[in-house]
């Protein structure tokens, strides 16, 4: 289709000439002789080009400096991104712009640009990339898998924050609004994005000799779990490289080597290793199996350097927490051979051992889980009942306390509800080690729950109240409130959920953030609906994010406009 843009005559005696393509305004120049159209708002944040310099075959945007080729519309300042450019044809004395389908770019021009927008840590490029491609039809799980290729090949470290944020991102869509999952979605890459920027890239090791003549799994196994044990970063992945890389290798054969370590020492890096190494697993989910040679050697190296709880003096003294540990471990094969004699627990009284396990005595506690373990409660039973209990420490987190104190009760659930995931897909007894870690974690923090917050009473509870507490800092009690009141009252947990989303995302939210509502919208699914135990998980969430909100919301800003470039509205007025 061609659009008028006016006479030649017009064009050469004033140098531009205005129209629309669609609900797009377009800007022709004459430059040097010939005719060049691009849309007519800076791709940065809608300048109108038309009242720009031209020169030397380039247009520069007064606002922000960009410069844009005239003849392709290429910026040489990527911060911008690229403009639109249209053909023109000069028909006699009439200047036409020809208009295509409306589609500004191809998808495999936008995977371009998503890759660049990653590579350069450019939010708006990242933002359009998303919308296009979205908009073009590909699968939000592509875009993950694009994200998750990106940071395994560009953070030398391992795993780190940004890929956490992109797989507990992906895992929070089916609960988010439709329009918020493209801001969840450059949210986890913007992440990705930073974790990985001035970082060295990956060079993964080969595996040992040819996969026919590997040592049997077993073997491999014990040799990875050795050379964790001794910080041997290296031998460790070219061990766990190995294994993937023999025929027919397994989810759960990985899932004993990896876990199987990050439960041999208490809370590896006070719990990000065993929380990393479920996000590598589930990243899997999203992205392939067949991606488990790039992703599952992530997590190596930061298993093999991680602190252990163990040799801190909190564990040690005044109670010998570690040696309880040794204890209890010892016990747990036997312990969950009785159980799975007996029925499986109710969910009341996995509840009641959640309770039990905020207790102030730590031998009881552990008495507890092993009192558990042999009534028959199942590991998924044991996580769910620990991450319940740390859940519950967050809802009843006084505000009276340490602002800073909110990351230890943050560290805790995050790390329980990781535990509780494994557990799900992987039970094992070594595995059900990390709820004895965890309990006695839970007990460390019991000061945070004195004087304990009073649970909110039954009232009422409109999810539109809770966008005043986001903007309002610190109405942590009155969020807790509102979405109590909204669930006890008979609200479906779906409403909750995704207004948590829509509060988290509108943010410049940080890492534990992120962890935070994941983790409450997964917990809470483990329980029937409408229980006090989904009402109170979710009441936790509600008043962390209330804790920590407003920031100043600038990536969510360039999504909106992003969101506007595409639709051609006007974002600059005069």
């Amino acid at each position: 289709m061609r659009v008028r843009a006016g006479s030649l005559d017009e064009l050469r005696g004033t140098g531009r000439l205005l129209t629309k393509a669609g609900t797009h305004g377009v800007c022709v120049f004459w430059h040097e002789g010939c005719a060049y159209a691009l849309d007519d708002r800076c791709p940065h944040l809608g300048f109108p080009l038309h009242r720009g310099t031209v020169e030397a075959g380039l247009v520069t945007c007064h606002w922000h400096n960009a410069r844009f080729d005239l003849a392709t519309g290429g910026t040489l300042d990527p911060f911008a991104d690229d403009a639109r450019p249209y053909p023109v044809e000069i028909d006699g004395d009439d200047v036409y712009v020809v208009v295509g389908d409306g589609t500004a770019s191809t998808t495999a021009a936008w995977w371009r640009r998503l890759d660049e927008g990653l590579e350069g840590g450019l939010t708006l490029v990242t933002a359009k990339s998303v919308l296009g491609l979205l908009e073009a039809g590909e699968p939000a799980s592509a875009i993950v898998r694009a994200g998750v290729r990106f940071g395994t090949a560009n953070r030398t470290e391992g795993w780190g924050s940004g890929l956490t944020v992109l797989v507990a991102m992906a895992n929070l869509l089916p609960w988010l609004d439709e329009a918020d999952r493209p801001l969840a979605l450059v949210q986890g890459l913007a992440f990705v994005a930073r974790d990985t920027r001035g970082h060295a890239p990956r060079f993964p090791l080969a595996p040992l000799g040819e996969s026919a003549s590997a040592p049997p799994t077993e073997r491999l196994a014990g040799w990875y779990r050795r050379f964790v044990e001794t910080r041997a970063e290296d031998a460790a992945e070219r061990v766990l490289a190995t294994a993937l890389a023999q025929p027919g290798p397994t989810s759960a054969d990985a899932a004993a080597m990896l876990f199987g370590a990050a439960t041999d020492h208490v809370l590896l890096d006070g719990g990000h290793t065993l929380d990393f190494t479920t996000k590598a697993f589930e990243a899997l989910d999203h992205v392939g199996w067949d991606a488990a040679g790039d992703v599952l050697p992530m997590v190596v190296g930061q298993a093999a350097r991680a602190s252990r709880a163990e040799e801190g003096g909190r564990w040690r003294h005044p109670h010998d927490l570690a040696g309880l540990v040794d204890s209890a471990n010892a016990r747990i094969p036997e312990l969950l051979a009785l159980g799975a004699e007996r029925p499986a627990l109710t969910d009341a009284e996995v509840s009641d051992l959640a309770w039990r396990l905020l207790g102030d005595e730590p031998a009881a506690i552990v008495d507890d889980l092993a009192g558990a373990m042999a009534s028959g409660g199942t590991p998924e039973q044991l996580g769910r009942a620990l991450a319940y209990a740390a859940a519950l420490r967050i809802t009843r987190f006084h505000t009276q306390n340490d602002f800073g104190d909110w990351n230890s009760v943050h560290h805790a659930f995050t790390y329980a509800n990781a535990l509780h995931q494994a557990l799900c897909r992987f039970p094992s007894a070594d595995l059900v080690r990390g709820v004895v870690h965890g309990a006695l974690r839970v007990y460390l923090d019991r000061f945070l729950n004195v004087p304990a917050a009073r649970l909110p009473d039954v009232g009422s509870g409109n999810l539109g109240d809770l966008v005043a507490c986001w903007d309002g800092q610190g109405d942590v009690d009155t969020a807790g409130a509102i979405a109590y009141g909204y669930l006890r009252g008979g609200g479906r947990p779906g409403p909750l959920v995704a207004a948590l989303g829509r509060g988290l995302l509108a943010e410049d939210a940080g890492f534990h953030w992120f962890q935070i509502v994941e983790a409450a919208a997964r917990q809470q699914a483990a329980w029937p609906e409408g229980s006090e135990e989904r009402a109170l998980i979710l009441t936790g969430a509600a008043r962390f994010l209330a804790a920590h909100t407003p920031t100043r919301r600038e990536l969510a800003q360039v999504v909106r406009i992003a969101t506007r470039l595409r639709r051609g509205d006007d974002l600059f007025e005069a």
